[in-house]
């Protein structure tokens, strides 16, 4: 096929094109732009088009791919907008003092509520707490599969109820 042919083909069928850059893009600016890149990628490679190769699908598959392609690239990009008046604040490594104080107190609060609770739940939930699975602490306890998961479900729902969140 002649470039003479492929041009007056691809320009026969450029109009079925803008429609569904619109229905990709949203947006009409960009369509537009979607449109000029689609026929451009069509004429550099005009070798690759097979004659009686339906063109429209063609044509819809090499805009679909840009269309991909640039969505792909636009979420790789980060954008970070900085409204400081300060530029020296942009990497600036802040770091946050911990209060060891409150969590030491918050650590206390949580051994004495677990220590209070019942024997029957606390053992379970401190093997479980421990790392030990559920059918391990049923064989350490020579207790059933359900009643281990029950007690330590319990002793978890005590222990919300008892501790205080800061």
């Amino acid at each position: 096929m002649s470039s003479i042919e492929f041009n007056s083909l691809l320009l026969n069928n450029a109009d079925f094109l803008k429609p569904f850059a619109i229905n990709l893009t949203k947006d009409q600016e960009l369509a537009k732009d979607l449109l000029q890149e689609t026929l451009f990628r069509a004429l550099s490679n005009q070798e690759k088009y097979l004659d009686g190769t339906n063109i429209r699908a063609w044509l819809y598959t090499i805009m679909r791919n840009i269309f991909i392609n640039n969505y792909r690239q636009r979420a790789k990009q980060h954008l970070i907008i900085d409204h400081s008046i300060s530029d020296y604040l942009l990497n600036h490594h802040q770091t946050a003092v911990t209060n060891r104080a409150a969590t030491n107190l918050q650590i206390k609060e949580i051994q004495y509520a677990v220590y209070q609770l019942p024997v029957i739940f606390k053992q379970p939930f401190l093997l479980y707490f421990e790392g030990f699975k559920y059918f391990e602490i049923a064989s350490i306890l020579k207790e059933p599969l359900g009643t281990i998961k029950s007690r330590i479900h319990f002793a978890r729902r005590m222990l919300k109820a008892q501790v205080s969140r800061y």
